[in-house]
């Protein structure tokens, strides 16, 4: 790393006083991005993972480009799941699609287990490259959840109602906490190899869970949550949560022995606060705000700083991932704003 390291995010996580409000976007790294559409002519996704030079590239782009707090490293919450058995191809226009659908009890025991320095070494090794060599700011490193990853597992793919999930979750309860534990002990394994690398924060993405109530994420996935989360509490790194829609399970992450809870747009941060949040929070801008007039983006953009700023320990984001569409020059203009705006 250099010696003029910015470490605002790492502060900020653990509800410390910053001299100015850090951000970063979720999907920074990626199709907005004409420097990358430009590698993406030549190579897919996990073939970008696979080349580490490359992947650091696309990863640091962000935050050369727009100037953000921290870098993500670039891959798909999909990368560890063919070291455990999951046929798995990203497909355009459509997603993750699994030829080997979990159906059974049997199909959960046939799973195996990851060694990420013999199954992902690519991962480490660009982890490697970009905080030994590459970045002055902290790289986040990221798993998806049990929940959201089984969602891909038992569907097949991408879902709009998680019928599937569900079902299996409610009809074959001891398949799906089987299920949970292995999924867990991949994920714990996977993040502590990320985290032995060198990525300094970690986020988990549970992108699908809004679809389950709060009794049903009570039982069926808050005891594995708990579990992953106090086992990576070892490594002594900030922790975050994030999913979509998922703004009534907001409360049951504060639970949880994180740092940082993630917000989507729905739950406006003032809101978050009033119903008992006192952690580090991290949102919430809507991005397709981002396609809208200037004027209407700085808007919008002051309104949430105003409420993140009103306590320590706030992180700007979007409220999920940066659109294709977005002009990269939107992102560095609203960058400079958030970090001007929260100096004053």
């Amino acid at each position: 790393m250099t010696s003029t390291f910015n470490d605002t995010l790492l502060k900020a996580a653990k509800g410390e006083k910053t001299d100015y409000v850090p951000v970063w976007y979720m999907r920074q790294a990626g199709r907005s991005q004409p420097e990358y559409r430009k590698i993406k002519e030549k190579y897919s996704l996990f073939e970008i993972t696979h080349q580490p030079e490359l992947c650091a590239y696309v990863t640091r782009l962000p935050v050369e480009n727009y100037g953000v707090d921290a870098a993500i490293l670039y891959k798909d919450i999909m990368s560890p799941l063919p070291a455990i058995g999951v046929e798995v191809e990203i497909k355009s226009g459509i997603g993750p699609v699994i030829s080997n659908p979990i159906r059974s009890l049997k199909d959960v025991e046939n799973l195996g287990e990851i060694n990420p320095e013999e199954d992902v070494p690519y991962v480490l090794d660009t982890i490697s490259l970009l905080t030994k060599e590459q970045l002055n700011v902290p790289l986040i490193g990221f798993s998806g959840a049990p929940f959201t990853l089984a969602s891909y597992m038992i569907e097949g793919g991408p879902s709009k109602n998680y019928n599937k999930t569900k079902a299996f979750m409610y009809a074959e309860p001891k398949a799906w906490f089987s299920l949970m534990d292995k999924l867990a002990e991949m994920v714990v394994t996977y993040v502590k190899s990320q985290i032995k690398a060198g990525a300094t924060a970690i986020q988990i993405f549970d992108s699908w869970v809004g679809a389950l109530n709060v009794e049903d994420y009570r039982v069926f996935i808050k005891p594995v949550m708990q579990r992953i989360f106090s086992s990576l509490r070892e490594e002594q790194v900030p922790l975050i949560m994030f999913g979509v829609g998922a703004s009534h399970l907001a409360m049951e992450w504060n639970d949880l022995p994180l740092d940082v809870v993630g917000l989507d747009w729905r739950l406006p941060i003032s809101q978050a606060r009033e119903m008992g949040i006192h952690k580090t929070v991290q949102g919430n801008l809507d991005p397709a705000i981002l396609l809208a007039p200037w004027d209407v983006i700085e808007e919008r953009t002051k309104a949430i700083l105003d409420q993140g700023m009103k306590d320590p320990g706030y992180i700007f984001n979007l409220g999920h991932g940066v659109f294709p569409e977005v002009n990269p020059d939107t992102l560095k203009r609203l960058t400079d704003l958030i970090h001007s705006y929260s100096a004053k």
